[in-house]
């Protein structure tokens, strides 16, 4: 398991590029099998179809790097992937056009198929160009970020719309193990940038710990107050799929102390 940290995390660029590419080879392998009534059935996410949900799974998991790689690195400041989620909140609305002209403009596997292609080349390189570093720069509508952090984010994206997905088709789909605890770790690190402190530990095994919260500080060993969950409950409920007192409810997440309520810091992108 992951431990505490106050550095920000570092992410493997080349696991991460392969888990990325992974995760699109599963959404595809469902695509694939779609008829026109499940494109057009709702999805968790309030006005989207599953074919506008499939563009933007295409979009936002690596087309947005497609394009941002092709462009010069910018000259903007610099963020994280911790502190990308609260940035993100501004883009939401822009996305959702975005996924509904994609939607309409292409056929679903075409678009999966060309963004897949373009992706697998940029990140790759080719005979007359090195594959691009990870503190590689890119303008992003949130700010300048590196690569390898830009990465971490799309697993993000995809983690959750495959989880979105799934649900709209009422079936399982995989999801890649690295782009799920990637997702994990880059949404536990925007809690505890959110809510700086030490009085709670949110552990989301086996894949991330981190401390948060103000309040009475601890010298060593476990904080008075301690959070537990799945990865898929802890994504759910970062990004306001499910809300706290339905998770506890459910009995999805222990929470044991007096300041184990994350409910005022959730959820963390909507």
């Amino acid at each position: 398991m992951a431990t505490p940290r106050q550095r920000p995390r570092k992410y493997d660029l080349a696991k991460t590029t392969a888990a990325i590419t992974a995760q699109l080879t599963n959404i595809r392998t469902v695509v694939a099998t779609l008829d026109e009534g499940q494109f057009g059935l709702p999805t968790p996410l309030p006005a989207w179809t599953v074919r506008e949900l499939v563009a933007h799974i295409a979009l936002a998991g690596a087309r947005v790097v497609n394009r941002n790689l092709e462009q010069p690195p910018p000259p903007a400041q610099q963020i994280t992937a911790a502190q990308w989620p609260a940035a993100a909140a501004a883009t939401a609305g822009h996305a959702a056009e975005r996924a509904r002209e994609a939607a309409a403009e292409w056929e679903p596997l075409a678009l999966i198929d060309d963004v897949a292609s373009r992706f697998a080349v940029l990140t790759a390189g080719t005979a007359d160009t090195a594959a691009p570093a990870p503190d590689r720069l890119l303008a992003v509508r949130a700010g300048a970020m590196r690569l390898d952090d830009f990465l971490a984010t799309r697993c993000v994206e995809l983690a959750v719309h495959t989880d979105d997905l799934a649900a709209a088709l009422g079936t399982e789909i995989p999801c890649d193990r690295h782009v799920l605890a990637t997702a994990c770790r880059v949404l536990a690190d925007a809690l505890a940038a959110q809510a700086p402190g030490g009085s709670v530990e949110v552990r989301i095994p086996p894949f991330a710990v981190v401390q948060c919260v103000e309040g009475p500080k601890h010298t060593r060993g476990t904080p008075p107050n301690v959070v537990e969950t799945d990865a898929r409950t802890w994504l759910r409920l970062a990004t306001g799929r499910t809300d706290w007192a339905t998770a506890l409810d459910a009995a999805a997440v222990a929470a044991s102390g007096e300041r184990a309520d994350l409910s005022g810091h959730l959820p963390l992108l909507r």
